[in-house]
């Protein structure tokens, strides 16, 4: 699949992009669906995420003590720039770059697809998604627990899109759009209202 995932990227990429060509500063300062980031935060680490290749990755984990959280921080400080048109400038210099940290690309597919969500969702944008990414991204998430937990909450639960042709797993339902349950499973409890099912409180107990 390894072909297709860098036009996923490109094509989400280019979608956010307009849709923060017109955000106030104020909104720029929105707290993101990630706690301890606000809006320009997120895209400063989306920036900084798409710089990555596997040798800058661990040389930047190294300085920052191995401490992943704090090399993640770094990251947002390096790359939001003087003001916020600078930090999407930063971000949009990175539309055609093709590399990543170590790992699947399937993560860099989650990459756009989750911190988008986390930039979107605050400020009121709606976004459809390319069905290809969604579910690819769906899959990537439930498939195991690093770093995101998504296995960990889906086990044990049917999950069924109502927008894609997509349904994984057995046992109580959830549905509803990929995008939601897909923030559900990643921890994000904005999420939840918009799913349904007889599984949802299972799931609301996992985040």
């Amino acid at each position: 699949m390894a072909a297709n995932q860098w036009p996923l990227i490109r094509a989400e990429r280019v979608a956010l992009i307009a849709d923060l060509e017109n955000v106030t500063d104020a909104q720029w300062s929105t707290q993101s669906l990630c706690s301890a980031w606000t809006v320009r935060d997120v895209l400063a680490h989306m920036t900084t995420t798409a710089k990555m290749t596997p040798g800058r990755f661990f040389g930047k984990l190294a300085g920052s003590g191995f401490r992943f959280n704090v090399m993640n921080d770094n990251g947002v400080k390096e790359e939001q720039g003087a003001t916020p048109a600078d930090a999407l400038a930063g971000f949009k210099a990175q539309l055609d770059r093709t590399t990543a940290p170590p790992g699947p690309l399937d993560a860099m597919v989650g990459e756009i697809v989750i911190h988008s969500q986390d930039i979107r969702r605050p400020l009121g944008i709606a976004h459809t998604f390319q069905p290809e990414a969604v579910t690819l991204v769906g899959d990537f998430v439930t498939r195991g627990n690093l770093l995101l937990g998504g296995k960990r909450r889906a086990t044990g639960l049917t999950l069924t899109a109502t927008d894609v042709d997509w349904t994984r797993g057995t046992g109580p339902e959830v549905k509803g759009p990929l995008a939601s349950i897909i923030l559900a499973l990643t921890g994000r409890r904005a999420g939840l209202a918009d799913l349904t099912g007889d599984g949802l409180a299972a799931l609301t107990g996992r985040i």
